[in-house]
This record gives C-alpha cells, structure tokens and sequence, in this order.
C-alpha cells in the first residue's frame, strides 16, 4: 500500500505522510552522531568516526567537509548520499559569488540544502547528546574558544566508547578557513577532559566522606 505513495518527496499518503523523508530520517538515524557547538568566537562541529579497515585509508573518511572558505557542514548518513549534497551545495556557493560578487550566508546555503533533501542530519544516539547538551550548554561553557571545544567533545564522548580516536573534530572562526584536529590533538584533549572529570569525583568523594 505504502508503494503508491513513496516514489517522491512531495507525494503525501492519504494520512498525511511523506514517506521519502521517513525514510531518509531513519537512514540518518542509523549514522554517525554529529553535534554542533557555536560558542562566542568559534562554532565547533563534532562527529563519531567509525573504524576504518586497515587498508583503508582515514583521510578518505571524512564526516566533516568545507562548503566555501567561511562555511562548512558535518552529516551523519550515508557518505556517498552525503557527497552529492555537498558537490551540489559547493556549485552553489560558487555560483552565487560570481553572480552576486558576495560569498553566500549560512542561511541561503542552508535553504538549499533544504531543497535538495527535506531530511534532520541528527544521528544515532542523538537524544542523548541533545540531553546533555541541554544540561552543559551555558555561557559559560562557550565563553571560551578552548572550552566551546570541550564541550563537543564531551558531548560526543557521552555516546562515543573508544574515546579521541573514533572522533572527527574540525573548528572554523571568522574570516579564518575551516580547520581540521589531528587524531592526536583530539586525543590531547579527550585525556584533558578525562583527567578533569577524575579531579571533580575525587572532590566530591571527599564531601561525602
């Protein structure tokens, strides 16, 4: 019954669901959590790397992309529908600095993202990141570059097993271009986060005692 019903993004059933857009959610949601911070100067994109094969290499894994020189995107499906989004979206922000003489804003390329695929780029695991988030995110928390860091970090460490080196991490800041973490800066500050953590319960260890 469903098939007459899920051949377009724009064919409602007679209950009112897109099945095409279901679909591409429950896809995205099977993927890789990703989480976005913005703090005060920064935004900070984060997401869970899965493990590679040994003869695969890491750089051609990439959760994490540069659109245009100030603007970048993380997804959490299917690589291979991501890539289309993303060579799609880079013609674009192209195409309107020539015809414009400006490069694009983050809402007119988000817009056409939209156009293209109508589905959340989310994640599994994505409630419980959205949950912590809810609790950590404060002023505070993004009142510095290096801390607006930690805060996805630790975000993604709430759902992420095998610590710094299942995490993509990138940082981009105003008229700077996109920067990628290395597996061992990631790993610098996944064991700084660890160690904080440890001091805190040893501190509360000793109220209670």
């Amino acid at each position: 019954m469903t098939s007459r019903y899920d051949r377009a993004i724009t064919v409602f059933s007679p209950d009112g669901h897109l099945f095409q857009v279901e679909y591409a959610q429950e896809a995205v949601k099977k993927g890789s959590t990703a989480v976005g911070i913005r703090g005060t100067n920064i935004v900070v994109l984060g997401v869970e790397k899965k493990s590679v094969a040994k003869l695969q290499d890491e750089r051609t894994v990439r959760k994490i992309c540069a659109l245009d020189d100030h603007v970048c995107m993380a997804f959490a499906g299917l690589t291979a529908d991501a890539r289309v989004v993303i060579n799609r979206a880079r013609v674009e922000c192209q195409s309107h600095k020539l015809t414009v003489g400006d490069p694009v804003t983050v809402e007119y390329v988000t817009r056409f993202i939209a156009t293209l695929k109508q589905a959340n780029a989310i994640g599994q695991s994505a409630k419980t990141v959205r949950e912590f988030l809810e609790k950590n995110y404060t002023e505070d928390a993004i009142a510095s570059d290096s801390e607006a860091i930690k805060l996805a970090i630790r975000a993604l460490l709430e759902v992420v097993q095998s610590g710094g080196k299942n995490i993509e991490l990138a940082i981009i800041r105003r008229n700077q271009p996109l920067k990628m973490f290395s597996a061992k800066e990631i790993e610098l500050q996944v064991t700084a986060i660890e160690k904080e953590k440890e001091e805190t319960e040893k501190k509360k260890s000793k109220k209670t005692a």
